[in-house]
């Protein structure tokens, strides 16, 4: 299994090093059956992280034809108003200190990354994976309408405003769309594509590795409707 992680200007780097060095570490309990690399619409580049003095390199560009995982990630900044709608304008310019995560996630839009995550999301061999805003990423570049998935709490109505299905849950399964909540889910959703993708063996072995247990119920569509208590 090969996972692509995603970097754009003003990516929060939680959102990127805690299901890279999950799912790393899975390709050392496997010996190599993970790989796992950091990539950006553009190709190799270094990319500015939305905390400050915090750059990481991407080795590759997002290639939409390759079989595995595309990760997307959130943004890191100012929180600014929640109901802010996304300025995608000023393009991928240099990162301001004070620029806000709306603002960051918008940019991806003028950027060359929806149109390789709408190529990834046609490949049947592909499934799409998002920590925190990531999910709001794929929401504005037009996929997730109709489909289940979560965000951080501050970004829920921003999905259902999108015609995406918005679900409070730690970790989101929608088959070929799998979706974490805020920052530090990253870790929660790369443990459960370990188990889900390679097997709940490996996925304990790095559970322990990490010293780490995963939290909450992995939400699937599926089961009876629950009663409203």
């Amino acid at each position: 299994m090969h996972a692509q992680i995603v970097l754009f200007d003003g990516f929060d780097p939680l959102d990127v090093i805690a299901p890279y060095e999950v799912l790393s570490a899975g390709g050392a309990a496997t010996e190599g059956a993970v790989t796992v690399e950091l990539v950006s619409a553009e190709g190799p580049r270094e990319v500015a992280g939305g905390v400050a003095g915090i750059a990481l390199r991407a080795t590759a560009v997002l290639d939409p034809d390759r079989a595995g995982l595309v990760l997307v990630p959130g943004a890191a900044g100012r929180i600014g108003d929640p109901g802010d709608v996304p300025d995608h304008e000023a393009g991928a310019a240099q990162v301001r200190e004070d620029a806000t995560v709306p603002e960051l996630l918008g940019r991806t839009l003028s950027t060359g990354l929806p149109t390789l995550l709408k190529a990834a999301a046609e490949n049947p061999d592909v499934t799409l994976t998002a920590v925190c805003g990531g999910s709001v990423v794929l929401a504005m570049a037009g996929l997730l309408e109709g489909r289940y998935a979560t965000t951080h709490h501050m970004g829920l109505d921003l999905l259902d405003a999108t015609g995406a299905h918005a679900v409070r849950a730690r970790v989101v399964d929608d088959g070929d769309l799998v979706t974490g909540a805020g920052v530090t889910s990253g870790l929660d959703l790369g443990l459960y594509l370990l188990e889900r993708e390679v097997g709940p063996r490996v996925a304990h072995a790095v559970e322990e590795l990490f010293a780490h247990e995963r939290r909450g119920t992995v939400w699937r569509n599926s089961g009876p409707q629950p009663a409203r208590f």
